[in-house]
Formats: C-alpha cells, sequence, structure tokens
C-alpha cells in the first residue's frame, strides 16, 4: 500500500525525522525528553519508522474470530441452564461454567443448549478423572465443542497447595491426557498479572507453567488453554498478546506440539476501584479493545461492579453489552491481523518476547517454575514489581481517576458492599507462599471507609 499512497510526496527518513525532532527541541536533549522507559526496561521512542523496522517474526491473529464469553458459577443447575440459555439469546457467544463440585450432572446442565455451534468451558477448581471422563463423553456423544479447564500448577501458584500432591496430580494429568480428546489443560496466567508482575515475568511464568505441563505429561494431544489477564497499557497489552502467541508456538514446537493455544482474556482486577466504580467500565473497555486486538480467541469482559456486588443480571448485561459495541458498532471483528505493520506495536512485541525467553531461559537453569516457587524466588520478584507499581500508585504517578486522582469526596460505598472486596487473609499450613492477588488501591480505600459515617 505504502508504494502507491502519497507518490507526490519525497519520502522522508528516519534520521531526517529525528533531526527536525531535535530542531523543535532548541537545545533540550532528545533521549532525556523524549524516550520513555517502561517498568520492563523498554525504551519507548516517539515515532517508529518502515527504515528502522526489524521484525523477524510472524504472528497470525484472528481477530474476526473472538468470542464474547459469559462466565457461570454452577450452584443449582437447573438455574444455572436456565441462564445460560437467556445469555446466549441476549449476546454471549460461548459459556464458562465453573463446577462447584463434581457430582454436577453434565446432561442436566446442558439441556436444551445449542451444542453444536457454541463452544463451553468448565472450570474445575479441583482435580477429579470421573469428572472429567464425564464430560468428554458427553461432548463425544453429543458433538459438542467443550474445553476443560484444570490447572493443578494454578492450584499451586494461588493457593498455596497441590490439590493432593505433585506426583499424585501429575499422575492423575496422564491418565487424563490418554484417557480423552477434549482440551483440559488450562494456564491461569491472570495470577500472575493480578498479583502485580510486569509483562516479562507474566510472560515468562506463563512459559514456564506451559513448559511444566509439557516436561511431566507424556503423551499431551490436545491444545492448551491460557488465562490471561489485560491490563490498561492499551498497545503493550496489544504486544503482550501477540508475543505470547509468538513464544507459545517457539516452545510447543519444541515439543512436536502441533496445536495453537487458545487465549481467553479478562480485564484485570489489578487497577479497578471500589469508589467511583463506573470508571471501571471505561477501564475494562479499553482492556478489552486491547485483547481483540492482540488475539485473543475468547474474552470473557470483567462486570463494573465484580468487585463489591455478587454476580447480577445488570452487570453482567452491561459487561457483554461492552463486548457486543465492540464487534457489531465498532467493527473490531473486521479485520485479521490488525497490528500488523504497526511498527510501534511490532518493535515492543519483539522486545517483550525475547526479554521474556532470557527470563523463562533462567527458570529452567534454575530448575523450573515449581522448583522456583518452592524456593520462594518467583514470589519474591513479583512482590518486588508490585511494590514498585504501588509506590508510583501511593505517590500519585500512576493515576485510577476517582480514586487518587479527582476522587468524588461525597461517594460513599460502606453500605453497598455485597462483597469483600479486599485481600482476605486465610492463615494456614501451606507448601509454598502462594502468590496473592492484590489492587493498587486497597489501602485508601479501607481509608476512606473507615471515614465514612
Amino acid at each position: 500500500m505504502s508504494d502507491h499512497l502519497f507518490q507526490e510526496f519525497e519520502p522522508v527518513s528516519s534520521k531526517q525525522w529525528k533531526q527536525q525532532i531535535q530542531f523543535e527541541l532548541k537545545g533540550a536533549d532528545y533521549n532525556e525528553t523524549l524516550v520513555w522507559e517502561s517498568p520492563e526496561g523498554i525504551k519507548v521512542k516517539p515515532f517508529y519508522h518502515t527504515d528502522e523496522s526489524t521484525v523477524k517474526y510472524t504472528v497470525s491473529t484472528a481477530a474476526t474470530q473472538f468470542n464474547i464469553v459469559q462466565n457461570i458459577f454452577v450452584h443449582d443447575v437447573a438455574k444455572s441452564n436456565k441462564r445460560a440459555a437467556e445469555v446466549l439469546h441476549r449476546g454471549a457467544e460461548s459459556i464458562r461454567f465453573t463446577l462447584e463440585n463434581e457430582s454436577v450432572s453434565v446432561a442436566d446442565l446442558m439441556q436444551n443448549l445449542p451444542l453444536t455451534n457454541t463452544t463451553y468451558f468448565f472450570y474445575l477448581p479441583f482435580l477429579s478423572i470421573d469428572c472429567v471422563t464425564k464430560i468428554n463423553d458427553f461432548a463425544t456423544k453429543n458433538g459438542a465443542n467443550m474445553v476443560i479447564q484444570v490447572d493443578p500448577v494454578g492450584q499451586l501458584v494461588k493457593d498455596g497447595n497441590w490439590f493432593e500432591n505433585l506426583d499424585n496430580d501429575f499422575q492423575k494429568l496422564n491418565q487424563i491426557a490418554t484417557k480423552i480428546t477434549l482440551p483440559f489443560l488450562n494456564i491461569s496466567s491472570s495470577t500472575y498479572q493480578n498479583a502485580g508482575a510486569n509483562m516479562v515475568q507474566q510472560l515468562a511464568y506463563t512459559l514456564a507453567h506451559v513448559n511444566e505441563y509439557f516436561n511431566r505429561i507424556k503423551s499431551l494431544q490436545q491444545p492448551i488453554t491460557i488465562e490471561i489477564a489485560v491490563g490498561t497499557h492499551y498497545f503493550f497489552e496489544i504486544a503482550k498478546l501477540r508475543a505470547l502467541r509468538l513464544l507459545f508456538q517457539t516452545l510447543a514446537k519444541e515439543y512436536n506440539h502441533n496445536f495453537d493455544c487458545h487465549i481467553i482474556a479478562t480485564p484485570t482486577k489489578r487497577n479497578k476501584t471500589l469508589y467511583d466504580y463506573n470508571v471501571n467500565m471505561l477501564r475494562t473497555t479499553t482492556e478489552c479493545m486491547s485483547a481483540i486486538l492482540g488475539g485473543a480467541n475468547s474474552i470473557a469482559n470483567l462486570p463494573y461492579d465484580a468487585l463489591y456486588h455478587k454476580d447480577n443480571e445488570f452487570g453482567d448485561r452491561i459487561a457483554r453489552n461492552q463486548l457486543l459495541v465492540l464487534k457489531n458498532e465498532s467493527y473490531f471483528d473486521k479485520v485479521n491481523n490488525p497490528a500488523d505493520g504497526a511498527y510501534y506495536i511490532e518493535a515492543i512485541t519483539e522486545q517483550l518476547a525475547e526479554k521474556a525467553l532470557l527470563l523463562f531461559k533462567d527458570i529452567e537453569a534454575n530448575g523450573g517454575l515449581i522448583t522456583q516457587l518452592i524456593e520462594g524466588t518467583i514470589q519474591r520478584k513479583i512482590s518486588e514489581s508490585a511494590a514498585k507499581e504501588q509506590e508510583l500508585f501511593d505517590s500519585g504517578k500512576e493515576i485510577l481517576l476517582g480514586t487518587n486522582k479527582y476522587p468524588n469526596k461525597n461517594d460513599k460505598m460502606k453500605h453497598d458492599l455485597e462483597l469483600f472486596p479486599f485481600v482476605k487473609q486465610n492463615p494456614r499450613k501451606t507448601l509454598i507462599v502462594p502468590i496473592i492477588e492484590k489492587r493498587l488501591a486497597e489501602k485508601m480505600e479501607q481509608e476512606r471507609l473507615s471515614q465514612e459515617a
């Protein structure tokens, strides 16, 4: 396209642009004034030019195919079935059921739901061969599109303990791998982001997380699902998802694993706020935009009131409608590989991937993710990164509107809390120190709540 547009203008090189910029700066230092560094150590230039583009990779994304996912926690099977039918009628394109226990009847849960053109995710916060087999048998018998989400390593990361222990958990996973055809492995990468890891850490820990399964499951012939949280740093988050797909494909090739990953993106909780909560809708909208442009296969939006309200029809409907507006009114689903040729995004993608690969190699050279979790290395690194970000927020350099800038002093929340919106303390004996998700605004919000009449 660039060969045919604006042919009447002489081309301008990056050197000429820089010379003009330096002239306009009137003696100010170019690097100090216009080049800034991200928390990942990436220096961002004021402009990117085709003659400096050295992209050595190809990332294929399909924005035209992203699905809108509705989360449903299954406590009452009949009610969950009814709700699934309703939300599919009202714009959801995929359902993710979180099963409370393994006794749930899959046939009853799926009664009268469309099976062939809708994907159903089953997130299991437990590890049961019988339950996984039951879901697989139902899908095989009925030709249903189903994905199981089981993640013992993610359980260790978030809870501090395995479901049973390392040997038993992986013994079950190896049995599952030989018994079923459905995808069953899930990488709960969102924990790292919600706990405060920077983007290079998120990518490297996710890759090391995947590698534990490649190393320990002998016959893994099913696709892998990666669940990732998306923050508000718009272009960097687009690049992060692209880098994740690139890194996964590179690693999978080493194990002759011939499937691409399925990325489920969800807006982060880390920057969401209790006060001026409607701003959360703006945050989740830009985060969903990054997810689409970055190549997420499925997106489960976070309701604006998820911090303090139980699941409710209004919050869920608004969350779905945000994605429906992006798809049907903003035309985000019309072009595949939308970030191709954006030199800025391509440059960040490459740098994130390279830095994450170096960190991944260091993790593997020192025993792998599980070993470093047991030693506490991963927890310490995330804690250091989170502390830096918290300091930026506390000092006002990182802004959350309505909370640490332009707060509404008349905003009262004390009597509107259906859920506890802060880190829950649960002292108990664990194998490792769990990685705890924590929002930036928690301390400030607790102080405001204590001062409410």
